[in-house]
């Protein structure tokens, strides 16, 4: 029986239309992935499936009991909610009673006893503890700083708490909308996993072909107003798919012919008309309808870099250089360790790391825009650089496209010659009518081809990529990847995802932990075949307040490079082999406290318990039953100080175990 169905469901924008009387079924253990062009409906798909959206037309049919979590493609709002009041929000009321108690046993000594034992009895009557479990491994696992805010967090740990967020919940219907966008590499293979021993019915949408490739066992694929389906992986996908277009293509290029044979012998003298066959007719104007009715392919992405005059050989040259950055109440953390390389003319380089190592550090001392604590840069002549940005601080969100591409101005150069900039835009799939659009309307996809679009535009011999293929759609990647194969100039890629590494780059720089960066001739998978491998979730011994570092370092190497900064706190990098490192004042105040509330919850819990052994407990002055709530009474707030004591206890030996490290 499936989970979900969908019965002829028809959806229109306007005139565009979206879904046409498309059917559809998911059952529990499909893992199917949703392909299509940037635009051709596959979120809107979602939101259906999820029921934030309505469709025109058909049904749309949810198994009743059934749990949906979905994943959306934008990020979770930078606010002041916590990371800990995310994720239990999955859970929705029982996540909120959870978000409350963790707050009020934070801070203990201060907490509002009536107000904690009555969150303690409601958890208790939801089974409130078990789910409160599962929150504490899902932070675990992810290595998220439950008490930091939101809004300290890298793109990068607020998808990481999104993704948390959605598999607390253990649904029995998984949406994922590119679920591998902002995360590291070590990230993706960890929920690679998790996907595959998932027994649910899983529904995703991305563009990392190698995750495509581990994850589902079939896929569908909406084209043109229609859903097609496929069993099998997404390398037979790609076969089955080019046999299919090119049966299509052979198709309409013989009807084509039949109707163009058709119209010569309609268009005949007046002899030929009185004695034409009126089946014949007839079969014309079928003819003229379907093809007036067929919906052409959509066109293809057919930008190219503009040129700048080639750099010197030399662009870059590194002589045991190393980097740290200084931290308050902690010693100097080093990202780049004696590190020396030469990067020449024509090199395309992937830099390859996990989420906080150093990339984008490394990428400024690259191009003079950071100097590292010690060693020698030397820089080569004539570089002209274009960079691209994963955060999209380089699109101006309020300004349509011909603002933020050509400055308002009707022509851009391009290799020396002037094009109109809605013909330039056009190489990029965007129409006249939305090239006026604001950028903030457009679609991920449509934002990072403005992106690429705005860098294209400007002369270049050296391509900084940073993160590039975060929403495109995988025809638009593999052009790209053929574009910068022919690109003369040096590229600089930092990516996590694989295949496109492996399509492009020709050697890597390796953050391998402890501020150690070795190179690799070849691409990621090269590399992988040789043992090599990234600090890994498994592999993490990191706790408490070292996970809130590691938070610092995704948000510091976030940051973009035309307008980074280093300031104050801004970049602790903290790692499975990070320094020792002093306790804060505020966690040395904690442990010193720590003695003295575990003697006074241990003399409390004594005195309860002394209380309900008794046996003049359970009976009233006559001899007869005590009160029943009375009695409840007690024993759940036993139950409250032993669990209270035993949070006092981890606590302690998190903090010990910090100061010995």
């Amino acid at each position: 029986m499936p989970l979900v169905r969908l019965d002829k469901l028809s959806l229109n924008f306007g005139t565009h239309i979206i879904l046409d009387e498309v059917n559809f079924a998911l059952k529990k253990g499909n893992r199917v992935g949703l392909l299509g062009r940037n635009g051709s409906g596959k979120t809107t798909l979602m939101k259906i499936i999820a029921g934030t959206v309505v469709a025109d037309g058909g049904e749309r049919w949810l198994r009743p009991g059934v749990e949906v979590a979905w994943l959306e493609q934008s990020l979770p709002e930078a606010d002041t909610q916590t990371v800990y009041d995310m994720v239990a929000g999955g859970l929705a009321e029982v996540g909120d009673l959870l978000a409350q108690y963790h707050h009020l046993i934070a801070d203990y000594e201060h907490a509002d006893m009536s107000k904690l034992e009555q969150v303690q009895s409601q958890l208790e009557a939801k089974d409130g503890w078990s789910l409160g479990q599962k929150v504490d491994t899902v932070i675990s696992q992810l290595q998220l700083p439950a008490d930091k805010s939101m809004s300290e967090l890298s793109g990068g740990w607020r998808k990481r708490v999104a993704l948390a967020r959605a598999l607390v919940r253990e649904p029995e219907f998984l949406l994922l909308d590119e679920p591998t966008n902002h995360l590291d590499i070590p990230a993706i293979e960890w929920l690679e996993k998790q996907l595959q021993d998932y027994h649910g019915a899983l529904l995703l949408v991305t563009h990392d072909r190698t995750f495509l490739q581990n994850v589902v066992t079939s896929i569908v694929e909406i084209d043109r107003g229609h859903l097609y389906q496929f069993e099998g992986s997404f390398e037979r996908f790609l076969r089955y798919r080019e046999q299919q277009l090119a049966a299509e293509d052979g198709a309409n290029k013989l009807f084509d012919k039949k109707l163009a044979e058709e119209e010569v012998w309609i268009r005949q003298g007046i002899k030929a008309r009185r004695t034409r066959n009126e089946g014949r007719v007839r079969a014309l104007e079928a003819m003229r309808k379907e093809r007036g009715e067929r919906r052409a392919l959509e066109g293809q992405a057919k930008f190219k870099l503009s040129a700048a005059e080639s750099s010197g050989k030399i662009v870059a040259e590194l002589t045991n250089i190393s980097h740290s950055f200084s931290t308050d109440g902690a010693p100097d953390l080093q990202v780049i360790r004696d590190f020396s390389t030469t990067v020449l003319r024509g090199d395309r380089i992937g830099i390859v790391g996990a989420n906080g190592a150093g990339k984008s550090t490394l990428l400024k001392i690259l191009l003079g825009k950071l100097q590292p604590s010690q060693g020698k840069v030397k820089l080569g002549t004539k570089l002209n650089v274009a960079y691209f940005d994963q955060l999209r601080e380089h699109l101006d969100l309020e300004k349509n496209l011909i603002d933020n591409i050509s400055g308002g101005q009707e022509f851009v150069e391009i290799d020396g010659k002037k094009r109109h900039v809605i013909s330039y835009l056009g190489d990029f799939l965007f129409t006249p009518d939305r090239v006026r659009t604001p950028a903030k309307a457009l679609s991920g996809g449509e934002q990072n081809r403005a992106i690429l679009a705005k860098v294209f535009v400007q002369p270049a011999n050296i391509l900084v990529l940073d993160e590039p293929t975060n929403d495109l759609d995988i025809e638009t990647l593999e052009l790209l990847e053929d574009i910068l194969l022919k690109f003369s100039g040096t590229v600089l890629l930092v990516s996590h995802d694989r295949q496109f590494m492996d399509n492009v780059v020709t050697s890597l720089m390796v953050f391998e932990g402890d501020g150690l960066i070795k190179e690799y001739v070849g691409g990621y998978s090269d590399w992988s075949r040789m043992g090599g491998s990234l600090f890994s979730f498994e592999d993490s011994e990191v706790s408490g307040s070292a996970k809130q570092n590691r938070s610092d370092a995704g948000r510091a190497n976030d940051q973009p490079i035309a307008d980074s900064h280093i300031g104050e706190g801004a970049v602790e990098r903290v790692s499975a082999t990070s320094k020792q490192r002093k306790l804060s004042y505020k966690e040395q105040k904690e442990l010193d406290a720590q003695p003295g509330l575990i003697e006074k919850l241990e003399l409390e819990l004594s005195e309860l318990e002394a209380e309900i052994s008794d046996p003049d407990f359970y009976q009233n002055s006559d001899g007869g039953a005590a009160n029943g709530d009375r009695v409840q009474e007690a024993l759940k707030q036993v139950a409250a100080t032993q669990l209270l004591l035993e949070h006092a206890y981890r606590h302690w030996e998190e903090l010990e175990n910090l100061k010995q490290s």
